[in-house]
């Protein structure tokens, strides 16, 4: 008998992507307005900024590998993830509001309080959410194919999502010559987290977790979990491809305000969609790609593209910026399809191993990893503004000074391009040394579905 992996629907492709777009749309506002927000707007200093982000980068961490160790442990009738991110999602939108409401007229101690504690609390939600969510992915069905839809459905959400994420801050945040009243702002935030929860909720009401991981497997101690973990290759690799590709994309949402506004001075819509419609039309090119090169070499291709033309951000004219950021949106199609689905290899191959499914202690730990990332993005901001002379909006009582200098927009350039292309080009490099690909890549995949099929028996 031919054992064949698990068949989806379209509609559940669909609905699968639905949760893409709500919790992009949050992390798409929180990554591009953060640094703005806080350090031109606010004007907190990045002394402040940089306190704020190491501790955060500590909490981030700590609550990643523990919440997917959890999750990974829970047996319930409700199934071991879904609770998680049906019940956390109201809370998600919560503390994503209270980041955009810090106290008016604080001084900057106060500032700092309230942006670590707010950017904590709604990291926590946020992760125990999207590590659930992709946490799933390699649990529904074990074909390369029908990941790699879901993962196209998601990302063309996701990708809708973060569009939506630049825009409505945009039509509200305050605008050269107009008024510097936070409040607009601050309702759309509102609204934005409502329909984000939703959607979030939609979702786990049309996924059903398979009964043969959360009946059949057993949970298995910490000790060992961490060891199966940490001596996986596989897992490694591609965990540090990924925080190349992590720090990139922190730096590339953070700097799009800011090269926008300064150093192109044209409509931020016009350089969104640079990448968005190169970035959308490259998603679904990425099932042909993988096709002809396998899920790791289709990702290699991809990742060099995008670093070779965001690292071209540095040298160019202006006028040629936006074609650069147009071939990077391109490729970057290749981490925003792909890597789930590498990950989803990596733990068929971890379950042949410890005989369980353990996507949360991959996800998590990944994220241990990568996270931190994030934080590196953050400081780099006012780290390297301060350093090249620009003039923030704090500086300038509350108007945006235009006139920045050469050294403040080839500051720009660095943290909008040449840093996270060069990160793109190493993580491209790294993948080099990942072992799921050919023959073995086939007897993994063939030894799971035979697995899967034992439990199932085992399920009467």
């Amino acid at each position: 008998m031919t054992l064949q992996p698990v068949k989806l629907s379209r509609s559940y492709k669909f609905v699968w992507g639905v949760a893409a777009l709500g919790t992009s749309l949050l992390s798409g506002i929180y990554g591009a307005l953060l640094p703005i927000f806080y350090q031109d707007y606010l004007g907190l200093s990045s002394r402040w900024i940089g306190m704020a982000s190491f501790i955060y980068a500590i909490w981030n961490a700590l609550n990643d590998p523990l919440f997917g160790y959890i999750t990974d442990n829970t047996r319930s009738r409700w199934g071991r993830r879904i609770p998680y991110m049906r019940f956390t999602a109201p809370f998600l939108a919560l503390t994503f509001v209270l980041v955009w409401l810090p106290p008016a007229q604080a001084r900057e101690s106060a500032l700092f309080w309230w942006m670590l504690v707010t950017m904590l609390l709604y990291d926590t939600c946020y992760t125990i959410v999207g590590l659930v969510y992709s946490a799933l992915l390699p649990e529904v069905t074990e074909s390369d194919a029908e990941r790699n839809d879901l993962q196209v459905s998601s990302s063309l959400f996701g990708l809708l999502g973060t569009l939506l994420g630049f825009m409505i801050p945009d039509f509200f945040r305050p605008k050269a010559g107009g008024s510097a009243d936070f409040l607009p702002l601050q309702m759309s935030m509102v609204a934005v987290a409502v329909i984000a929860m939703l959607l979030i909720i939609a979702t786990t009401l049309k996924v059903k977790e398979r009964p043969e991981f959360t009946r059949v497997d057993q949970p298995i101690p910490l000790g060992e979990a961490i060891r199966f973990t940490l001596v996986n290759r596989s897992f490694l690799v591609l965990v540090a491809a990924n925080f190349m590709s992590i720090l990139m994309q922190s730096l590339l949402l953070g700097a799009i305000y800011y090269m926008a506004d300064y150093l192109l001075q044209m409509n931020t819509l016009i350089l969104l969609a640079c990448i968005f419609i190169p970035l959308i039309i490259g998603v679904p090119l990425t099932r042909p790609i993988r096709e002809r090169f396998g899920v790791v070499g289709a990702q290699q291709l991809l990742l060099i593209i995008a670093g070779l033309g965001l690292v071209l951000i540095t040298i160019v004219p202006k006028f040629l910026i936006p074609i650069c950021v147009a071939v990077a949106g391109f490729g970057l199609s290749g981490p925003q399809t792909l890597t789930n689905v590498l990950f989803a290899q990596v733990a068929d191959e971890d379950e042949l191993r410890s005989g369980v499914r353990r996507e949360g202690a991959f996800f998590g730990v990944n994220a241990l990893i990568t996270k931190p990332a994030q934080s590196v993005a953050l400081y780099l901001f006012p780290l390297i503004l301060e350093a090249t002379n620009f003039v923030s909006r704090g500086q300038n009582a509350g108007e945006i000074f235009l006139n920045q200098p050469e050294s403040a927009l080839f500051g720009i350039r660095l943290l909008g391009g040449f840093i996270p292309g060069i990160a793109l080009l190493v993580g491209a490099g790294l993948l080099a040394f990942f072992p799921l690909r050919g023959e073995y890549l086939k007897k993994i995949q063939q030894a799971v579905l035979e697995l899967h099929l034992k439990k199932k028996e085992q399920l009467g």
